[in-house]
């Protein structure tokens, strides 16, 4: 498999293997049949294993934890994240020492390689009830405290580096990005349409490409997400959606989407996860994927390479 450097910090496989799909966010699955897939996963050549205790309320790290018993494989790394939201700024420390240990136990594991806010960055006035039961985290927050605790626990030895999850109000995003202390790393949309879909609660433009750029810019590595945004960019849904969930409006609107995926003899998810692949500035793909049949499907797209500039544009069009 390709790897690609991550940033400032080291190299990384093409694809990296998400938790969502092992921590059953999308769909039926089974323990052994997740154990079987990040197995599976590692021994194709990801080295990247992304986490997190909101994936199936740490099944997914659960799963990580019974496939390896404390014993990663060596060259593996491994991420984890923290949904703050607006804790008092006197516990944002220990809340988010509390979420590691607790990760850390759930995989056996004493470190973890990169530490992700996983709550998304918002003005220190912004109304965040639009947020639902989301948390999120006020700029101010943020920069006087979340920060300076990442890199306490980065001093202590028991994260590598952290990062943010890019994926919420742009302008607080790359204005992170570009204060100090930085993140290392930044997980951005990656997909034909620059979608967030039901994750989307500021109601206006991802902007994930200006992320991206912004990223490259300031040497952050990017990791890419939700590249079939949530199983929209697939041949069908594989789990019952309400009609205006997000998830369901971008798949009722990627009908020639996948009608070019057949023309050229390959899966929706293929395609969309070779697109994500050739986006500039985007150095590892996160799968979602929960079984080995569908890591099967995105090692072929990996190993076809990258499409051509002309056939990202075809990708495009399908959704003009």
């Amino acid at each position: 498999m390709r790897t690609r450097h991550l940033g400032k910090l080291w190299p990384v496989s093409a694809l990296a293997l998400g938790g969502g799909g092992i921590g059953q966010l999308w769909g039926e699955t089974t323990r052994d049949e997740c154990i079987a897939t990040v197995h599976a996963a590692i021994d194709a050549g990801i080295d990247l294993l992304d986490l997190a205790p909101s994936y199936g309320m740490g099944e997914a790290e659960n799963v990580i934890g019974a496939a390896f018993e404390g014993k990663l494989p060596d060259g593996i790394k491994v991420t984890t994240k923290c949904r703050l939201g607006t804790t008092d700024p006197d516990e944002v420390e220990k809340a988010l020492t509390d979420s590691l240990s607790a990760s850390l136990e759930r995989m056996r594991l004493e470190r973890v390689d990169i530490f992700f806010l996983h709550s998304n960055i918002v003005p220190d006035d912004y109304d965040i009830s639009v947020y639902g039961d989301r948390p999120a985290t006020r700029r101010r927050i943020y920069h006087n405290h979340v920060q300076s605790a990442f890199e306490t626990l980065v001093a202590q030895g028991r994260i590598g580096a952290w990062g943010i999850t890019g994926i919420g109000i742009p302008s607080q995003i790359i204005e992170a990005l570009e204060s100090e202390p930085k993140p290392a790393v930044v997980q951005c949309l990656a997909n034909p349409v620059d979608s967030a879909g039901e994750l989307n609660f500021y109601g206006a433009p991802t902007q994930a490409r200006e992320v991206i750029a912004t990223a490259t810019e300031q040497e952050i590595g990017v990791m890419g997400i939700r590249a079939v945004q949530g199983g929209a960019f697939t041949d069908t849904l594989d789990r019952d959606l309400p009609e205006d969930h997000g998830v369901r409006t971008d798949f009722n609107k990627a009908g020639k989407f996948r009608a070019l995926a057949a023309e050229r003899r390959e899966s929706a998810a293929a395609l969309a996860h070779r697109y994500a692949l050739s986006m500039a500035g985007v150095e590892t793909v996160v799968l979602g994927v929960k079984n080995r049949t569908e890591l099967e499907d995105c090692l072929q797209a990996e190993a076809a390479g990258p499409l051509s500039t002309d056939e990202m544009a075809q990708v495009e069009a399908s959704f003009a």
